[in-house]
């Protein structure tokens, strides 16, 4: 007889994948390590497949796991909504795994706050922060993404999005350096300096050069790191200057040896924003996260 699925198994299936590992997955469900053996073969059989195989000391999913992986999830979250829909939320009663995906600017400054709000409240939750990639919408539609912070984010139809802040660029020195130390630099005095860029994509330019280039200026980027994390780092420790949002240079600046500066034009500011799927906008306890980020942020 072929095995049969329900709600149960899958749960144990979608928290399989998120661990890779039966020990962990246990702890996840609070299930005996037995008992969620037991459901991984009834898995296996029911869908004719190893679901996990051994890679060294560890377990890896099947390419067939990791592509049902998000429909599993989607599933879930419909499950989840279809039953809690009309029901207030106790954050302390929460069992779930959110999976964010984040800029890494934003990362920077809101992560720290945002797992300390959510624990505080809801110690049964655990937020998992993923590095921006593609940033496809498909994975906000399949679930492998819960929700995503970021600037310029894609919308569509089934999308939901709101505001969590604007924020604006600034630039930064190492604290040995005279510029901006007594006052904001000139846009000459900006482009006498070596510059890091910070771009995921690898480029050298942005909005600032437009403003040079119409003043007849230019400016040497003499290195491009991929996040803006990094280049506070290497300005830290170098005589290099660059620009990073005015939250992270206020966050890790000081206890870096870097200060800020405002930059001596008007950079257009960063619209920072919360995106989900349209299935999730009702749902409990994704709308008390949305809530508990809007309020980590101050």
């Amino acid at each position: 007889m072929t095995e049969q699925l329900d709600l149960n198994l899958l749960r144990v299936f979608d928290a399989l994948l998120q661990e890779s590992s039966v020990t962990a997955a246990s702890e996840h469900l609070h299930l005996s390590i037995p008992a969620t053996s037991r459901a991984l073969a009834r898995l296996r059989r029911a869908m004719d497949d190893p679901i996990l195989v051994r890679a060294g000391r560890g377990m890896t999913p099947t390419p067939f796991a990791l592509r049902t992986a998000p429909r599993v999830r989607s599933l879930l979250d419909q499950a989840s909504a279809l039953v809690s829909a009309d029901r207030e939320v106790i954050p302390a009663e929460l069992r779930r795994t959110f999976t964010i995906r984040i800029n890494d600017g934003v990362a920077a400054t809101l992560t720290a706050a945002a797992v300390e709000a959510t624990a505080a409240r809801a110690p049964g939750v655990m937020l998992r922060f993923v590095a921006e990639g593609d940033e496809s919408v498909e994975t906000l539609r399949d679930g492998t993404v819960d929700l995503d912070i970021g600037a310029g984010r894609r919308m569509a139809p089934d999308l939901c999005s709101s505001v969590l802040y604007h924020e604006r660029m600034v630039g930064i020195a190492h604290v040995d350096s005279a510029l901006g130390r007594s006052r904001p630099p000139t846009l000459a005095e900006l482009c006498e300096e070596p510059h890091v860029s910070a771009s995921r994509r690898g480029r050298a330019r942005g909005p600032l050069d437009d403003f040079l280039d119409s003043a007849g200026l230019r400016r040497h980027v003499a290195a491009v790191v991929p996040t803006f994390a990094m280049a506070l780092l290497l300005v830290a420790s170098s005589h290099y200057v660059g620009l990073v949002p005015r939250r992270l240079a206020d966050g890790y600046g000081h206890s870096l040896g870097v200060r800020w500066f405002p930059i001596p034009v008007e950079l257009p500011a960063a619209e920072i924003r919360l995106l989900w799927h349209k299935r999730l906008d009702a749902d409990p306890a994704h709308r008390w996260l949305r809530e508990t980020l809007r309020d980590a942020h101050y």
